[in-house]
């Protein structure tokens, strides 16, 4: 999408990239549940069993049916069953805040995103990951560009 010009900056975890994508770590975040306010899980301690038994949202830009999630769950003897896959965290929040949909997103990166959801700590280990802003070095020069990659980076610093 940054190549082809459709969006102009990207801002999540980035994969592997090419020297056409100019990348700026932002944050480091570790991965947590959200799911509806009400949701069954937040019932009770939210245990690795109770977690994979239910219906899970997977946010993969790749399209990557299993991610660190499913392989700590793995090691357990657990599955989930992924029922969607999205390639953004605010579509995955927006599912999970309309259904019975549970999402696995980072922390600080989907803070305001989340007000309101039942939020909880993964009960599998997982490594923290990297949020990162992504954009095309066509626009490294351009002032309006410039200046918003400016205001990403300060709100990120600030929300430290």
């Amino acid at each position: 999408s940054l190549r082809d010009e459709t969006l102009d900056m990207e801002i999540g975890v980035a994969g592997e990239t090419g020297p056409e994508v100019r990348l700026q770590a932002l944050s480091r975040n570790r991965f947590i549940g959200a799911a509806r306010p009400g949701h069954p899980l937040g019932d009770g301690p939210v245990t690795a069993e109770r977690f994979a038994a239910g219906r899970h949202i997977s946010v993969s830009r790749r399209g990557r049916e299993r991610g660190p999630i499913d392989e700590a769950l793995s090691a357990l003897g657990l599955r989930r069953t992924v029922v969607s896959m999205v390639s953004g965290f605010s579509a995955a929040l927006a599912m999970a805040r309309a259904s019975d949909l549970i999402t696995s997103v980072p922390e600080r990166h989907t803070e305001g995103a989340r007000a309101g959801m039942f939020s909880f700590a993964l009960p599998v280990a997982t490594a923290e990951v990297t949020i990162s802003m992504l954009w095309h070095p066509r626009l490294d020069a351009d002032p309006a560009q410039r200046w918003l990659r400016d205001c990403v980076r300060a709100v990120c610093v600030s929300s430290r």
